[in-house]
């Protein structure tokens, strides 16, 4: 099993976001951080090793209104996915969310696999996107372009197709190494005429691209049989 994908769920509603918390962690696909009210979801968006891939926002919390929350994040350059959780299933209601940057609008009561179903479509949506815009390491991983950007440097590095697919699904593996039959797979697909040493060629062709020091890896580091992103960097 690769890594979790923090999902922040913001309700106030304290049975419903254990719900939440046990459905969407019961596979180890997500991981969830909860917050019941407003300042409570800043605060856990802060900080340089704060990560959250989507978000479940309840629309009337103690402390403010949802989509107002959601604006306020796209209006600071955060596009990752926000589903809004409601009450109401006025059409005018939808509407003021979308309006306000929501990706998608589930009412209550839901069906817990209906709401999965819809969290994947958009967080496959954005990944492939041109607003996905990831930190790793120094760099900046803008996918859809192919490209890492590292700001200090003032420099752009081109990345093949494989290269962006290896670095996408180790970033989204978190800090758990990825054994090599599985990165392999997932990027090549099963494909048997394609071999492990394919892979590390692959690796290593990354290595000089993104490593201070190639030869003695710090980034993309070799770990139980796999590969991961090395998180003491990343910060």
């Amino acid at each position: 099993m690769t890594g979790a994908r923090p999902i922040l769920v913001v309700d106030d509603d304290q049975v419903i976001r254990r719900a939440l918390t046990e459905q969407l962690q019961v596979d180890g696909e997500f991981l969830v951080l909860e917050a019941a009210t407003l300042a409570e979801a800043r605060e856990k968006m802060k900080g340089p090793d704060a990560r959250c891939d989507a978000i479940l926002l309840d629309v009337t919390l103690p402390d403010g209104d949802g989509r107002d929350f959601c604006a306020e994040l796209r209006k600071e350059g955060l596009r990752m996915p926000v589903i809004m959780l409601t009450g109401s299933d006025d059409e005018a209601d939808i509407v003021r969310g979308l309006d306000a940057g929501a990706n998608d609008y589930v009412a209550k009561p839901f069906r817990i696999a209906e709401l999965l179903a819809r969290l994947r479509a958009q967080l496959r949506l954005f990944e492939n996107s041109e607003d996905a815009v990831f930190s790793i390491g120094p760099y900046t991983f803008r996918p859809s372009a192919k490209l890492l950007l590292e700001p200090v440097k003032n420099r752009r590095i081109r990345l093949t197709e494989k290269e962006t697919a290896i670095l996408k699904f180790l970033y989204r593996a978190g800090t758990r190494p990825v054994p090599r039959q599985v990165l392999l797979n997932e990027v090549w697909g099963y494909n048997a005429a394609v071999t492990t040493h394919t892979l590390e060629t692959h690796i290593y062709r990354l290595r000089q691209k993104i490593e201070p020091d190639p030869a003695h890896a710090s980034l993309l580091v070799t770990e139980g049989g796999g590969y991961r992103l090395n998180p003491e960097v990343m910060a």
